[in-house]
């Protein structure tokens, strides 16, 4: 007989199993504002920079979606979060930026102080 702890245990290594493959605990994460304001005003074309950044190998990275920010006069926004760093908010960004933000951000570590929200 299989006891409620055993069940419960097993149901933990399910759940820790499914968030590593995710990637949700990967040393980098991107969030692109997709509401609907943020899609008026060009996030499609931001996300579409990252996914392709991944596809071609950009390793460790986990990108998705984030909702609405409140911040309607700063969009399209990107948050990147990095393990042992301050989470970033760029704002009004555009597919020329997302581009810069790849390689100098995501790959070389830098941030771009001038697209910073503050």
């Amino acid at each position: 007989m299989v006891s409620p702890l055993d069940i419960v245990k097993k149901k933990r290594a399910e759940a820790i199993s499914r968030i590593i493959g995710k990637g949700y605990l990967a040393p980098k994460r991107v969030y692109v504002g997709m509401a609907t304001c943020e899609i008026a005003a060009g996030s499609k074309d931001v996300m579409e920079v990252f996914e392709k950044a991944v596809r071609q190998g950009l390793a460790g990275v986990y990108l998705s979606q984030k909702g609405c920010a409140g911040r309607c006069n700063l969009e399209p926004t990107v948050e990147v979060v990095e393990e042992g760093r301050i989470p970033v908010k760029y704002g009004k960004v555009t597919a020329e930026m997302a581009q810069q933000i790849v390689e100098r951000h995501l790959k070389k570590g830098e941030t771009i102080k001038d697209w910073v929200i503050k």
